[in-house]
C-alpha cells in the first residue's frame, strides 16, 4: 500500500513493494533527468527493512550543483511530481506526488550535511537492532497521539534523530 492523505499519520508495516517501488521510481527518475542526476537513494523509513511507516517513499536526489535542481523541475513533472520548491526543508529542492501522496524527492547537493545525516540515520538503523526497536516504539506512540498532525508527529522524533547523530558526530 502506498499514499497517505492530507492531514493523517498512520503507519503500516514494513513491506517489500516499497523497496520494488523505489527501484521502478529510480529507474523512471533517472530515465527522464539522464546526467543531471549523480545518485538516487532510497530514504525515510520505507528504507529500513522491519521499520513500519507512513506509506510514502522517500527519495534523495544528489546533484553535482544545487542550482541543477530548477533544470529537473520539467522532467520531475512528465513523471507526475510537483515542485514545491526550496523554502519547506533546508537545502534542498522539494518534489511531491500524488493525492494521497505516494512519493516525495529531496533534491541535495553531492555532500549536503542534511544528505549525509539521512544516509547516516538509514544506514544506522539498518544495522543496529536495538535503535531500531526505540525508533519503532516511538514512532507507533507518536502517530497514535498525532493521527492528524505530521509536522507534531515529525517534530516529535528529532530528539531521538539527533541523539543517532550526535553519536555518528553528524550534529
Amino acid at each position: 500500500m502506498l499514499g497517505l492523505p492530507k492531514g493523517k499519520v498512520f503507519l503500516i508495516p514494513w513491506t517489500n513493494e516499497w523497496e520494488k517501488e523505489f527501484t521502478n521510481e529510480s529507474k523512471r527518475i533517472k530515465s527522464e533527468l539522464g546526467e543531471l542526476v549523480l545518485a538516487v537513494h532510497h530514504i525515510g523509513s520505507t528504507a529500513v527493512k522491519n521499520l513500519s511507516a507512513k506509506p510514502i517513499i522517500d527519495i534523495a536526489i544528489e546533484l553535482k550543483e544545487f542550482q541543477l535542481g530548477k533544470h529537473c523541475v520539467q522532467g520531475l513533472e512528465k513523471i507526475g511530481y510537483e515542485y514545491k520548491g526550496t523554502d519547506i526543508l533546508p537545502e534542498r529542492h522539494y518534489f511531491n506526488k500524488g493525492e494521497p501522496r505516494t512519493h516525495q524527492i529531496h533534491m541535495f547537493q553531492a555532500g549536503s550535511i542534511y544528505l549525509k545525516r539521512q544516509l547516516a540515520f538509514r544506514d544506522y538503523l539498518l544495522t543496529s537492532n536495538e535503535a531500531l526497536d526505540e525508533y519503532q516504539t516511538l514512532k507507533e506512540m507518536l502517530s497514535k497521539a498525532h493521527q492528524a498532525d505530521k509536522v507534531t508527529y515529525s517534530h516529535a522524533k528529532t530528539d531521538f534523530v539527533n541523539s543517532i547523530m550526535g553519536k555518528l558526530g553528524l550534529n
